[in-house]
């Protein structure tokens, strides 16, 4: 029996292979982040500042966390300016390279593709902090796969996430409606063939029965022209003429 890191692998590969057939594909729908840089960097400071409040007592490691603020800045706005969302004909993909926590030691590439016949929904959500600057975040539900809910892409400071996700859910519908109309033409199609050797066969008894009915009638008017032949011989001689059936 599978356990679930095998299923995850395995479920993982085949959406490799399926999106190795589709690499260039077309973009239907490209997010943006530049809108909200500035307020999604501002948002991440002043959480990262209450954090380092919370921890200034424990072992001096707010106060670290202080000191690390213009870092962070740094990465966080190298972070928003490589990210790309977008949407293409079979599948969300998102892309973000950012510096890991010391620059120094290099860049993290990130990506991630998303089925579209795996999703089940879009969420945006924004938090309480989050109101105060404006800021979305945008979670992709799973359906249908079987993984813990903690694999759903989250992804946050997309600007106009509500056009996003209203891109994302007309190009499912058109998915559906495809599918639905496949499925219409196919049974249509076995229907017609289904009903194609009744016809034949009802075809071919009328025809039958024509034929049969034809044959009788020409023995019919055979007998008849033997009667009418017979009436005239009798007529043209006086001898009495026996007919034998």
């Amino acid at each position: 029996m599978k356990t679930m890191e095998e299923e995850v692998v395995e479920i993982e590969s085949l959406e490799k292979r399926l999106l190795e057939d589709n690499e260039e594909e077309a973009v239907l729908y490209e997010a943006s982040f530049k809108e909200t840089e500035k307020n999604f960097v501002e948002y991440q400071t002043v959480q990262w500042i209450l954090y380092s409040l919370l921890l200034i007592f424990a072992w001096g490691i707010g106060l670290l966390m202080l000191l690390y603020i213009p870092i962070r800045r740094f990465i966080l706005r190298n972070d928003i300016c490589s990210r790309k969302l977008y949407l293409t004909p079979n599948a969300i993909v998102y892309k973000v390279k950012r510096p890991v926590s010391f620059p120094c030691f290099g860049v993290l590439h990130k990506e991630k593709h998303v089925l579209l016949h795996s999703v089940a929904d879009i969420v945006v959500e924004q938090g309480y902090l989050q109101s105060f600057f404006g800021v979305y975040s945008l979670r992709i539900e799973n359906v249908g796969v079987r993984r813990p809910p903690s694999d759903d892409v989250k992804i946050l400071g997309v600007a106009n996430p509500n056009d996003f996700r209203k891109a994302v859910m007309m190009r499912l519908s058109n998915i559906r409606n495809e599918i639905v109309s496949r499925q219409t033409s196919t049974s249509q199609d076995s229907s017609h063939l289904m009903m194609s050797p009744s016809k034949s066969l009802r075809y071919d008894s009328t025809r039958s029965r024509e034929l049969l009915l034809m044959q009788k009638l020409e023995e019919v008017g055979s007998s008849v022209m033997r009667m009418q032949t017979l009436f005239e011989q009798q007529s043209q001689t006086s001898e009495p003429i026996v007919v034998v059936e």
